[in-house]
């Protein structure tokens, strides 16, 4: 398998790592949570990944540019919906530079309050645990309370800059 390396001291664009990074396939999440005015937040990420088995933890990051930033570092409480293959349009929606995401979107709050959606492959209801700056970015480790799924939903994946459905080998 041939592999293409830079050295240390060849520069590397933001595009060029951009685009390496499009070639790693992801699922997508919509993480969501309640600002301290109370209006419900959420943004799509691809940043998702488990930690620890015990105590069950997840990690996901966002941007230091984010809108939602201060609201995500103020919150005690969020939920990371792992989203199903026919959500491709709520993943857009949310990704998007819209103002009200949640207008004419089904969800309901969990016992903290934290927007829940409907239909979701997988969702980790989490309480805020820690977080990392890095970089451009902030890391942001949640314990799961709670997480729910549902096994015959095929998953919603990102690569390349596309969406796609998975195929079993």
């Amino acid at each position: 398998m041939a592999m293409h390396s830079m050295s240390a001291t060849t520069a590397m664009s933001a595009s060029q790592f951009r685009a390496a990074m499009g070639m790693f396939a992801t699922g997508v999440t919509i993480v969501t949570a309640r600002s301290a005015a109370g209006e419900p937040i959420g943004l799509t990420v691809n940043s998702f990944n488990s930690v620890s088995l015990t105590p069950p933890l997840v990690l996901w990051s966002l941007g230091t540019k984010a809108a939602s930033m201060a609201a995500f570092e103020q919150t005690p409480h969020y939920a990371i919906h792992v989203l199903a293959v026919d959500q491709k349009l709520l993943a857009e929606r949310f990704a998007s530079k819209l103002m009200h995401r949640f207008e004419g979107v089904d969800w309901q709050a969990n016992a903290q309050g934290v927007p829940l959606l409907p239909g979701c492959a997988a969702v980790f209801e989490c309480q805020a645990k820690s977080r990392y700056p890095e970089g451009d970015h902030v890391i942001f480790v949640g314990q799961v309370l709670h997480c729910s799924h549902v096994a015959n939903r095929s998953p919603l994946l990102f690569h390349g800059g596309k969406f796609y459905t998975e195929h079993p080998l």
